[in-house]
């Protein structure tokens, strides 16, 4: 499988960045990392830069179909910028119309919000975005993983770095079952 990590140019969680990448390398799978602009994007260890990562692809460039599925690292800026961004914004909202798997952690729920696919869906995040999810029609758990089968994909979600292990190892087992079908 070809997996995307959608990132801003700054402000990605480094753990939530590499764990999850490593993961898929593991299984045997490409990751690609995809941003906003070309170049390097600067990853933090919460406020504190930490590594600096190649981009493989540029949203505006990239397709959607082009992937497998998606996964959404966490930051609180990494997320915020994406979401401002009208490019990222269709990407993600590409994964949700071509019913491919999508996961996100921690601050990531922000892009969801404002590709408009969390209505109807039951997931989890880093718990301030609890109230901004409610808002945007979702139901919010305090779980260490959730997956979502609603609608015309899967959506696994997670609340923090501490969570990394389970968020691994569900999204790569609902990945394989998505790829299968």
């Amino acid at each position: 499988m070809r997996i995307a990590f959608l990132t801003a140019p700054e402000g990605v969680e480094q753990v939530e960045l590499t764990e999850p990448w490593q993961a898929v390398t593991d299984a045997g799978h490409e990751p690609v990392l995809v941003s906003t602009a070309s170049g390097e994007i600067q990853a933090f260890n919460h406020l504190d830069k930490a590594d600096t990562f190649p981009v493989g692809e540029v949203v505006g460039e990239a397709s959607a179909g082009s992937f497998d599925a998606l996964v959404l690292p966490g930051g609180v800026a990494n997320p915020d910028a994406l979401r401002m961004d009208e490019k990222a914004v269709a990407f993600v909202r590409a994964f949700f119309d071509g019913g491919r798997p999508v996961a996100a952690i921690c601050h990531a729920p922000w892009t969801l919000i404002e590709a408009d696919v969390v209505s109807g869906r039951t997931l989890t995040s880093w718990p301030s975005l609890r109230t901004d999810l409610r808002n945007a029609g979702a139901t919010w758990v305090d779980e260490q993983v959730k997956v979502c089968d609603g609608g015309s994909n899967v959506l696994v979600t997670s609340r923090k770095p501490d969570d990394l292990k389970a968020f691994c190892e569900t999204f790569l087992e609902e990945f394989e079952k998505a790829a299968e079908k």
